[in-house]
């Protein structure tokens, strides 16, 4: 029973749990204690004391001239295009293959998304695609730096600025990801980052914006704490409409703590998926995603490799990861994101924002797009192996990579599986 596979019925090759995730040690406890016992809990006074050292921390550690946390990586998006001043009606293009909150924030500031294609090489947006889609309309592109892989920012970034375009960089995977030695959101005009529970840095939910432009800055400021239009961040013009999205002190005490453990952990993941790729390189029905050298440091949030079906004998994708799942090892699909025009989270309707009814009709449907790209990668072929899975220990390594060989040395069993 132990080589039979477990989809079959066997002992399933890896039965001890998985390091747990997030971490938390005894700093963030006794940091969250002290802030329950000061009864100082929310936003107000905003920024709050341990809100502002985060902010300063991270802003500095980033290379960023301003800095400002939210509560949570999707309304950072939608704070960030309006404090740019994307207005109802406006095009905002975006990739195709992200979460369904990438475009969803560009509809909640009543613009119009345009989604397009992926390289096939790094499977973030294309700027060929980028440069087909610009209309009369467009006014800014939302750039999404996915998994381990940073978008081409040179060909985007001259494409942003010969034709008069903001860039707001999606970060919510690349966490000091560098492109020729400068980090992911500091490059465009605004870099928005998530520290959802399942991000590298969490707080449960939260979100950070970078803006290179102090007055947009001062803007985004005064868009997440109600309108307010307060000394020092009142240096813009006019007023403006805001929400509510202050962050509370006790998740700002844990994002400190996550600052702090940051080095150590990301030190584990680039060694552990140094000795991942290269053992599922040798083990093989994994193909890895070619490298950039203008990519100077990758962020770990996801390794993405390619499936290929060849070498599992024209078995799709979806199959094997189930028997892999089944031997303990949750390596993911399209369950982790499906391409996003596909998605039914994706729902938009023009009776919700009429907006989009010049360009779309009624809603918007996956029959809105020809995206051949990102819908191969998205459904056949991209592979996603969480963060959580590399700051491990190397026996639990060898178990990934067992359990992938164990599928490999029954592939006639598996072919069997209807």
């Amino acid at each position: 029973m132990a080589d039979k596979l477990a989809i079959l019925g066997g002992t399933p090759l890896r039965q001890r749990p998985w390091p747990a995730w997030p971490h938390v040690g005894p700093a963030d406890v006794e940091r969250l204690r002290q802030v329950i016992e000061n009864r100082n809990l929310g936003g107000i006074p905003f920024p709050n004391t341990l809100h502002r050292e985060f902010v300063e921390r991270f802003t500095t550690s980033l290379g960023a001239p301003y800095g400002l946390l939210c509560t949570n990586g999707s309304v950072s998006i939608s704070t960030a295009l309006r404090a740019l001043g994307v207005q109802a009606g406006d095009e905002v293009i975006t990739t195709s293959l992200t979460w369904v909150a990438t475009a969803s924030s560009i509809v909640h500031v009543n613009a119009v998304p345009v989604l397009v294609d992926i390289s096939d090489d790094n499977w973030c947006i294309d700027p060929q695609k980028v440069e087909e889609a610009i209309t009369d309309r467009t006014r800014a592109i939302v750039v999404v730096h996915l998994g381990n892989q940073v978008a081409d920012m040179d060909a985007l970034v001259d494409i942003a600025n010969r034709h008069n375009l903001f860039i707001v960089e999606d970060c919510a995977h690349a966490h000091y990801a560098e492109w020729r030695g400068q980090c992911v959101g500091t490059i465009g005009d605004a870099g928005s980052f998530s520290f959802e529970t399942s991000k590298i840095m969490t707080s449960g939910e939260g979100g950070f914006l970078t803006f290179k432009d102090e007055e947009r800055f001062h803007r985004a400021m005064s868009l997440v704490h109600m309108g307010h239009k307060d000394a020092p961040y009142d240096r813009y013009e006019g007023r403006v409409l805001g929400w509510n999205h202050r962050i509370s002190e006790l998740q700002a005490a844990v994002l400190l703590g996550q600052l702090d453990s940051y080095a150590e952990l990301d030190a584990k993941r680039t060694l552990v998926a140094e000795q991942l790729l290269k053992g599922l390189s040798e083990v093989g029905g994994f193909k890895l995603l070619p490298d950039d050298a203008r990519v100077t440091r990758r962020q770990k949030y996801e390794l993405l490799v390619r499936f290929d079906t060849e070498a599992w004998d024209g078995l799709h994708r979806d199959k094997v990861l189930a028997a892999l799942l089944a031997e303990g090892v949750e390596f993911e699909g399209d369950t982790f994101y499906p391409p996003m025009h596909r998605d039914p989270l994706f729902h938009v309707d023009a009776k919700e924002w009429p907006m989009i009814r010049e360009r779309y009709g009624e809603r918007i449907t996956a029959d809105s797009f020809h995206l051949p790209v990102a819908d191969k990668v998205g459904l056949d072929e991209a592979v996603w192996i969480h963060h959580s899975l590399l700051v491990v220990e190397p026996e639990d390594v060898q178990d990934m990579l067992d359990a992938v060989q164990k599928l490999r040395d029954n592939l006639g069993e598996l072919k069997s599986l209807t």
